[in-house]
C-alpha cells in the first residue's frame, strides 16, 4: 500500500535497501533535501511498517554455512493446531533461514544453512525428523547462487 509514498519516500527506501549504514546526511543529499525532513521522513517510515528492520548481509560460507538447501515439507494433514505446532517449531530451529507457507504440493518451504552433507543428514534425522505431523519432505541442493538481491526489486517500489 504505496498512495502514503511520495517520490522522496521511495527514493529513501530504495537508498536504504541497497545501504542501511547510509549516513542521514548522505542520504539527504542524495533526495536533495536536509537532513531533518529525511530523518523525519525515515522515521515515520518506520513507525508505519514499510522498514521493518536494518540488517548486515552476511557470508554463509565464511561462516562455514554454505550448504544451501531448499526443503519442502509436507505434514500428514492440514489443520489450524498441526500448521502452528509445526511453525512455532520451525521458527525455533536456527539452521532454518526462511519458511514460508506454500500452495502446490506441499504445505512449506525451507531454507537451510548447513556446513555440508553430513550435517544435512543429521538434521533432517535428529530436527525435522522429530516434529510428529511431518508427513514428507524433498530436498534440493544449491549449486551455485545466481542472483540474491536480498530485498524488493525498485521497479516494485
Amino acid at each position: 500500500m504505496t498512495e502514503n509514498l511520495d517520490r522522496t519516500d521511495i527514493q529513501i527506501l530504495r537508498e536504504l535497501q541497497q545501504n542501511g549504514r547510509i549516513t542521514v546526511k548522505e542520504l539527504a543529499q542524495k533526495v536533495h533535501l536536509s537532513t531533518t525532513p529525511v530523518f523525519d521522513r525515515m522515521h515515520r517510515l518506520e513507525k508505519e511498517g514499510y522498514i521493518q528492520r536494518y540488517t548486515a548481509v552476511l557470508n554463509p560460507s565464511k561462516l562455514g554455512r554454505g550448504f544451501v538447501v531448499f526443503c519442502s515439507v509436507r505434514l500428514l494433514r492440514m489443520g489450524r493446531d498441526i500448521a502452528h505446532d509445526f511453525v512455532s517449531r520451525v521458527r525455533d530451529i536456527p539452521e532454518v533461514a526462511e519458511c514460508y507457507n506454500i500452495s502446490g504440493d506441499f504445505d512449506y518451504l525451507l531454507k537451510i544453512y548447513a556446513p555440508d552433507m553430513a550435517y544435512y543428514n543429521d538434521f533432517i534425522i535428529n530436527t525435522l525428523g522429530t516434529i510428529e505431523s511431518l508427513g514428507s519432505l524433498q530436498s534440493w541442493f544449491v549449486m551455485n547462487e545466481i542472483k540474491n538481491s536480498y530485498g524488493l526489486p525498485a521497479s516494485c517500489m
